[in-house]
């Protein structure tokens, strides 16, 4: 216990899945909260997005484990809201020490399509540019930065049988791989300030992101209205190891280990929780 005792962490997508998931595990471990959400729908996404009453709840349960949370409704799209956000956790703790940029939807079959490719865009990249920067002028030598990636972001090529048939769908991919390369570049900006600038690439993780109708239809395309029966066994094609998915708490223990001093050293990391899936579908590179 107390691997990140006394610090404060800032957390996008805090409401529900993978962000909760990381408010609670670093609270456990002795860290304040700022916990950030949109906390209402987005059009072109095909399922409901967390709502003030996630938020809330995730905010009953991070005070459960004695630490401080302040919640703040605000869009990562908008960085003078995420500003505001994270000012009134800077009036309620004083300083900030762990970004977890987290946010992030995704736009497949989004309707219209090129709207659904800005939104993910506007979310995944510019969000997570967002809710870094506005916490730049704040960060400390010590200071850890983690943003929320994919697997899909490592993939050396892509089919493109039909292109421009799902604009919102490659737009995901499209959006991780690019802020990894920001993480990449921000971490050398950093090192030399003492602070350290991470991505954590998730496989299939069993959040309401993939247990979703528009995933499923992703998975299953050879039938038109597939449930999560039908979808599940499929996830595991992404997987080396004999897993469907992974759970939120093991991407949480990872941005826990790249918060605390036990990664100090560790910074422009690509670090995957992936199941052995680029194992399975890539090369060995150095």
């Amino acid at each position: 216990m107390g691997r990140v005792q006394g610090r404060v962490a800032f957390i996008t997508g805090a409401a529900r899945g993978q962000g909760r998931s990381h408010a609670l595990r670093l609270a456990e471990e002795g860290a304040d909260i700022i916990a950030v959400d949109l906390c209402k729908d987005i059009d072109t996404i095909g399922y409901k997005m967390a709502t003030p009453e996630d938020l809330e709840e995730t905010a009953e349960l991070v005070k459960k484990t004695g630490r401080g949370i302040v919640t703040a409704q605000a869009d990562v799209r908008e960085a003078a809201e995420l500003k505001a956000a994270l000012d009134q956790g800077l009036a309620e703790f004083g300083k900030v020490d762990i970004v977890v940029a987290q946010a992030g939807i995704a736009g497949m079959k989004g309707q219209p399509p090129l709207q659904a490719w800005c939104d993910v865009i506007n979310t995944n990249l510019i969000g997570t540019i967002n809710a870094i920067q506005v916490a730049l002028p704040h960060l400390e030598e010590g200071a850890s930065i983690i943003a929320t990636g994919s697997t899909a972001a490592l993939m050396d090529a892509h089919q493109k049988d039909n292109p421009g048939a799902d604009p919102g769908g490659m737009s995901y991919m499209v959006a991780k791989r690019l802020l990894s390369n920001y993480v990449h570049d921000l971490a050398t900006e950093l090192a030399v300030r003492g602070i350290r600038a991470n991505v954590v690439h998730p496989t299939n993780c069993n959040t309401d992101m993939l247990q979703s109708d528009p995933m499923y239809r992703s998975f299953r395309p050879d039938l038109e209205n597939p449930t999560r029966a039908d979808a599940e066994p499929v996830f595991g094609i992404q997987q080396a190891m004999k897993v469907n998915f992974v759970e939120p708490l093991d991407i949480s223990n990872a941005v826990l280990w790249l918060a605390s001093d036990e990664a100090r050293y560790v910074t422009g990391m690509q670090l995957r929780v992936d199941a052995g899936g680029y194992l399975k579908w890539y090369d060995y590179h150095v």
